[in-house]
């Protein structure tokens, strides 16, 4: 046992240079070690922010996520996509009665008018968070209890759609997933996302790929730009064979041949006759799942439903 008196050991680089040797040192010290080329990595924001490296930013994006996904064992996703803006009935009904009582007081305003009636039209598609939420249900009992992953729902992790079908799961029991993007005005997920499972995006193309990743369907309720994003994205990867073929169901075949003419594509000789097949249309939650576990049955899959 050491006695208290001796002094313990330090190696030469424990302790700065002495002034006695040079008065100068303690300042060139702290000016380099002030530097931020001497910070630790995880220290150096300027740089870890900076345009050389994107590349390992773009790695963590996808590793991180990654890891907790292999960690909680989920093999297989089924994705839902569709609008954030579609609300729950009651609230979208209120929405409409309060415009209602503002175009009392105010005939004459067209802006009123203008969102009157598109309260009116969100109204009529509350209907499809009710759907979307059954889904959710359907899919989260599909595994063997609350804690099989084995088929895990996943969504962007946002209002609307997205929480409705991540609400379902939740009231099952399931587990679900939520992709989270980053974007400039502040952004909330959803309550419904099991907090293991909910994560928060920079780049939009790894979200893409995790979307992907895991993907054995995908089912896409009426939504705007996102989801049209979203959609695009992997009719164009079944189409050119740069992923295998997954049933992918468009519900509500009213919508979304408006805002898509498929067969005025195909007439034009855009995309041939046979991309039609890429994707089917479905009315209700339990149709799309019935055309779902029909599709793979009719391709003799049997591993996943």
């Amino acid at each position: 046992m050491k006695k208290k008196s001796e002094k313990q050991y330090q190696f030469p680089w424990q302790q700065p240079k002495s002034t006695l040797e040079d008065p100068n040192a303690e300042k060139l010290i702290k000016e380099i070690m002030k530097n931020p080329s001497y910070q630790l990595l995880e220290e150096n924001i300027s740089f870890i922010n900076s345009n050389e490296a994107r590349g390992i930013r773009l790695q963590l994006d996808y590793l991180r996520a990654e890891a907790k996904l292999r960690e909680e064992h989920i093999d297989h996703t089924i994705v839902v996509f569709g609008s954030a803006r579609i609300i729950e009935h009651d609230t979208a009904l209120k929405h409409v009665k309060e415009l209602e009582k503002d175009l009392e007081k105010s005939v004459q305003s067209e802006t009123l008018l203008s969102q009157f009636r598109i309260a009116e039209r969100m109204l009529e598609k509350s209907t499809y968070y009710n759907e979307a939420r059954e889904f959710g249900k359907l899919v989260g009992l599909s595994g063997k209890g609350p804690n099989d992953s084995r088929v895990t729902l996943m969504t962007g992790g946002g209002p609307g759609i997205m929480e409705a079908a991540n609400r379902g799961a939740f009231d099952v029991g399931a587990k679900s997933i939520g992709l989270n993007i980053e974007l400039p005005h502040e952004q909330f997920p959803n309550p419904y996302i099991t907090p293991d499972l909910c994560f928060q995006f920079h780049y939009f193309a790894i979200r893409k790929l995790h979307f992907l990743q895991r993907a054995k369907a995908l089912v896409v309720f009426p939504g705007g730009f996102g989801t049209l994003d979203e959609l695009t994205d992997i009719l164009t990867l079944i189409q050119t064979h740069k992923t295998p073929p997954i049933p992918v169901v468009l519900v509500s075949g009213n919508y979304w041949n408006k805002v898509i003419d498929f067969n005025f594509l195909a007439d034009e000789g855009v995309i041939a006759p046979g991309d039609l097949n890429i994707f089917m249309f479905a009315e209700s939650a339990h149709e799309a799942w019935g055309k779902i576990r029909e599709w793979y049955k009719d391709n003799e899959i049997h591993a996943l439903l």
